[in-house]
């Protein structure tokens, strides 16, 4: 139950992160529970191997290389799903580090312990 309520949250941030971020549109809620699905998909399973293949660039650059992959991840699944869409890289790394923000504060907010 607790999975579908944070599934459900993370829908919400994306939407919220499409209202405040230029050049991200999400076409409704059904989009973004798609969306937040694969966007969580990717971030388990193709994340982690970018992340070890340029742990020397993280390193140099104290981590922020992280951001650029995490926005190019979000760009991509923009491009791969109808109903999101992501136009540019630099909306990609802004709307993941906007959508990482609020699906934190949602689950602290509303599940925190």
């Amino acid at each position: 139950m607790r999975l579908l309520l944070i599934w459900f949250l993370n829908a919400v941030a994306l939407l919220a992160t499409a209202y405040m971020v230029p050049n991200i549109y999400v076409a409704g809620f059904t989009a973004a529970l798609v969306a937040s699905l694969v966007i969580g998909l990717v971030n388990v399973l193709i994340r982690p191997i970018l992340v070890l293949l340029t742990l020397p660039i993280t390193i140099l650059t104290l981590g922020l290389f992280i951001l650029l992959i995490n926005g190019v991840l979000f760009y991509a699944v923009g491009h791969w799903l109808k109903g999101f869409e992501v136009q540019t890289v630099t909306a990609g790394i802004i709307g993941a580090l906007g959508y990482s923000l609020l699906s934190w504060l949602f689950s602290e907010l509303l599940l925190g312990k």
